[in-house]
């Protein structure tokens, strides 16, 4: 993705959330040269990935295949381990209408999506199978809002706004938007989109960045290059 079209992205999303009455924190703000002043204060930020997330999961068309994240909050796999700390994570998404978030699921993380307000969200659900393919044969048993309901294989759900999905580890989705431009909670164990991530076919989570401007904010993969503290907390 060209960094001229992240940052078209960036600017449009900032103001769609806005415009939904959601708020993001300071940091979601601070320019390039601001992080470049940062020390290990900002530290919990960059372990936990943290910030602006944008993919077209490696297809060169966001329009069709493509996500907007932010990551509000998360802990780290520590904190799993022990059982003790942040377990939790917070996104919020923009979802369009037409645009394909592609079929995977998470080995470790459950997770609630949310339809904030807008159009409506559609999702596909399957079981997997021990191979991790797709599990044509078996319903899917998922709750919706805290009633369970039973889901052909393969089949829809579809959100309204306001109503929600919790949807567990190893069951495969993959979903996008109708009727309007999606504001989209997702409410979760930690993440770590490093690892925890099973896509059918070939995707790749984090762009390809042609730096074509300048940032007008980071991604949660710049920070290698622009976190003023980065050698530091990495040393060793």
């Amino acid at each position: 993705m060209k960094r001229s079209e992240i940052n078209a992205i960036i600017r449009s999303a900032d103001e769609f959330i806005r415009e939904r009455g959601f708020y993001l924190q300071p940091f979601a703000h601070w320019s390039p040269e601001e992080w470049q002043r940062k020390g290990v204060e900002a530290a919990e930020i960059i372990q936990t990935q943290m910030g602006w997330d944008i993919t077209d999961f490696g297809q060169g068309d966001f329009t069709k295949i493509g996500l907007f994240m932010f990551t509000v909050r998360n802990g780290d796999q520590e904190n799993l381990k022990t059982g003790q700390g942040k377990l939790y994570a917070e996104k919020i998404l923009i979802v369009n209408v037409d645009q394909v978030t592609p079929m995977h699921f998470h080995w470790n993380k459950m997770e609630d999506i949310i339809n904030r307000g807008g159009g409506r969200l559609l999702i596909q659900l399957y079981n997997s199978t021990p191979e991790e393919d797709l599990d044509r044969v078996n319903p899917v048993q998922i709750s919706l809002d805290g009633v369970m309901h039973t889901i052909p294989a393969g089949g829809m759900v579809e959100l309204q706004p306001g109503e929600s999905i919790t949807i567990p580890p190893q069951i495969y989705h993959k979903f996008w938007g109708a009727d309007g431009r999606l504001l989209v909670g997702e409410v979760s164990l930690v993440n770590d989109d490093n690892v925890d991530n099973r896509f059918r076919g070939p995707v790749g989570r984090f762009p390809q960045v042609e730096e074509d401007e300048p940032p007008v904010y980071l991604l949660v993969t710049d920070y290698p290059r622009y976190y003023g503290a980065w050698k530091e907390l990495n040393k060793g």
